[in-house]
């Protein structure tokens, strides 16, 4: 039996539009295996290519590298086409919650910027404005030849 085809990290890199330094942060979360060559490099199975598009597909449908450990049985198939599992629903409507918790309170925080905008925008044009005086105009002060303007 022949030996299994293996490439190294930066093919893996290469072929899945990921980063060596993410490929390795995979495998320390041991969701990629690698063995060492006689020299010290990694190399990965031909299936890591699968494994690793899985992974982006699942973090780019905003899962966490966390979430993603639910669906290790499946990575090495077609995760996309494969019918969802209960514990993959239970991830995502959980992440799903996660991330309208943060879009509620990033609005919350626009909402509050706005209005100090709002307010400090009208509280300049009163600046620019100023009412009209409801006495008489004030006199100019008297100026003095010798000593300046009188106090």
């Amino acid at each position: 039996m022949g030996r299994r085809a293996r490439v190294r990290i930066g093919e893996l890199a290469a072929v899945t539009g990921c980063t060596p330094r993410a490929l390795r942060h995979y495998e320390e979360q041991g969701l990629i295996t690698s063995a060492r060559a006689a020299n010290g490099y990694r190399e990965y199975d031909a299936v890591a290519v699968t494994r690793v598009r899985n992974i982006r597909h699942l973090l780019g449908a905003g899962l966490t590298l966390d979430d993603v450990r639910v669906f290790l049985p499946c990575l090495d198939g077609d995760v996309a086409a494969a019918p969802p599992s209960p514990a993959g629903l239970r991830v995502g409507r959980e992440r799903l919650a996660v991330l309208d918790a943060r879009i509620a309170a990033q609005l919350a925080v626009r909402d509050r910027l706005a209005a100090a905008l709002r307010d400090a925008a009208a509280a300049l044009a009163d600046d620019a404005d100023p009412p009209p005086a409801s006495g008489p105009a004030p006199r100019p002060p008297r100026v003095s030849s010798t000593t300046g303007p009188a106090l």
